[in-house]
């Protein structure tokens, strides 16, 4: 068994899609809209198949993401080396996104760091 997908919902459809598209060499499929429901969708599929959907839709609720809360908190991208870590890492700090911790190795041994992406969601890049 494995895992089809993951699936969020964003305020910004575009911006989301090229956020993944350049910092984490995802590939777009064409999108879907139903126009009926005001519903919107791209698949975006990485190099190791895993995909995620991002969606959006007219009448969204939009709380505030806390890091410490129940359910989904972050995407974890593996890139290979402590040197894509540390790399990936300064690129999005010098491009503005918040970096919450790392590059660090954890008390589990994971080298990794944490960003605060696009809408406020977290994700972590590890080796």
């Amino acid at each position: 068994m494995k895992i089809e997908h993951i699936a969020m919902y964003v305020n910004d459809l575009e911006k989301v899609k090229e956020f993944f598209i350049i910092y984490f060499n995802g590939k777009a499929n064409d999108g879907y809209y139903n126009s009926k429901t005001g519903f919107r969708s791209y698949f975006l599929t990485f190099e190791d198949g895993c995909r995620l959907e991002i969606m959006n839709k007219t009448a969204m609720e939009d709380p505030q993401k806390t890091l410490n809360r129940t359910g989904f908190i972050h995407i974890a991208f593996s890139v290979g080396t402590r040197e894509n870590v540390d790399l990936l890492t300064s690129r999005l700090r010098q491009d503005g996104y918040e970096v919450i911790s790392g590059p660090r190795t954890t008390g589990d041994g994971y080298y990794e760091s944490c960003i605060i992406g696009l809408e406020g969601n977290q994700i972590e890049i590890t080796i």
